[in-house]
């Protein structure tokens, strides 16, 4: 027994040098373990400005994105760890309403209650299978459908919002994607197929999407006919969560509307700022959606549109490496809007892509 335990542990071992080896092969070797310094480090901070009750930022929004973080990443942080663990998870579960929802706040609910899901997932605690299982139902209760009054042919069909507006948009919907995919939402439900309208319908591809409006650089706007940064304008931060609730969604890569999203990635590849965006707004959200949609997509480079070949991991991690402050953290110092102006947000975001860097 003794002998086939020693085995099992060796074979573990080796499983994790071989996985580790493999990402490392996919980028610079130098590059690859200051990636992983940036996050430990970025990690540290947050240990720093946790509150007593495992908070952050007094959000259950920006808790459940800074948790999320220390559970993915390559140090496999989990709740035998301690109390900067445990404590956020039940700051979390302490915010769980009786519809379903995770929030402190009705103005943000779908997003909070989405980040949450993640994060309660990510522990791989089945203690909190009921809870997400409701919360799932919560999320599939936003979604704008026939009970709301909306047939298929409005802009808004299948679409979510914050939760407490009644316009859906492009980055609710994308979250909420996200945790039915993470907490394994049969893929038959009829409730992708629903979102998938509505995200087709924010794409500027006219081959693709059946309303007027749209452009054909294959880019995604905020919402149908809208965008923040003037008229329907495609941007880095919607463009790459376009790509990944399309993923999520089970869409195949040769799919016109993926293929569309992509060839917009290439003709505006960047780390610098978040094409597209005004002052650029939303920068760490686009270098957090950028670093999973790149993991999600596959490839190790991206040939951009001029036939230059990218590594993102290498420009993504060199890009937080220039950006960290001296404490650990990254904060958007050109726009704070939508809570860039807050560090544990940045942080927690930048650490996540760093997740994503340095895993195979």
């Amino acid at each position: 027994m003794l002998r086939l335990v020693k085995h099992f542990l060796l074979a573990a071992a080796l499983a994790v040098t071989n996985a580790a080896t493999a990402a490392g092969d996919m980028m610079d070797p130098a590059l690859h373990s200051k990636a992983k310094r940036l996050a430990d480090g970025g990690l540290h901070y947050l240990r720093g400005t946790q509150a007593e009750d495992g908070s952050w930022s007094k959000s259950v929004g920006v808790t459940a994105l800074a948790l999320r973080a220390f559970l993915e990443s390559h140090r496999g942080y989990n709740e035998g760890d301690g109390a900067f663990i445990t404590r956020p998870v039940q700051f979390l579960l302490d915010h769980v309403n009786p519809d379903g929802s995770i929030s402190e706040t009705n103005n943000n609910r779908n997003y909070n209650t989405a980040v949450s899901m993640v994060a309660l997932k990510a522990t791989g605690n089945p203690a909190y299978d009921e809870i997400i299982q409701n919360s799932q139902r919560f999320l599939q209760g936003l979604q704008i459908d026939e009970q709301d009054g909306y047939e298929r042919d409005h802009k808004y069909y299948g679409g979510v919002g914050y939760g407490g507006d009644e316009r859906p948009d492009l980055s609710n919907a994308y979250h909420a994607l996200e945790a039915l995919k993470a907490t394994n939402l049969d893929s038959a439900d009829p409730t992708w197929g629903k979102a998938l309208l509505f995200v087709s319908r924010s794409q500027n591809n006219s081959e693709t999407n059946d309303l007027e409006f749209a452009a054909n650089d294959g880019g995604f706007a905020y919402m149908p006919e809208y965008s923040p940064h003037g008229g329907a304008v495609s941007y880095g931060g919607m463009t790459h969560a376009g790509l990944l609730s399309l993923l999520y969604a089970g869409v195949d890569k040769n799919d016109p509307r993926l293929k569309a999203a992509y060839q917009w990635i290439r003709a505006n590849y960047t780390v610098d700022v978040n094409p597209g965006a005004k002052e650029n707004q939303g920068y760490f959200y686009y270098l957090n959606a950028f670093a999973k949609a790149m993991y999600a997509w596959g490839e190790p480079e991206v040939v951009d549109t001029a036939g230059v070949s990218h590594n993102w991991r290498n420009d993504l991690a060199g890009k937080l490496l220039s950006l960290q402050q001296e404490d650990g953290s990254w904060v958007n110092r050109e726009s704070g809007r939508w809570w860039e102006g807050d560090p544990n947000l940045c942080t927690a975001w930048s650490v996540t892509a760093l997740n994503k860097v340095v895993r195979k």
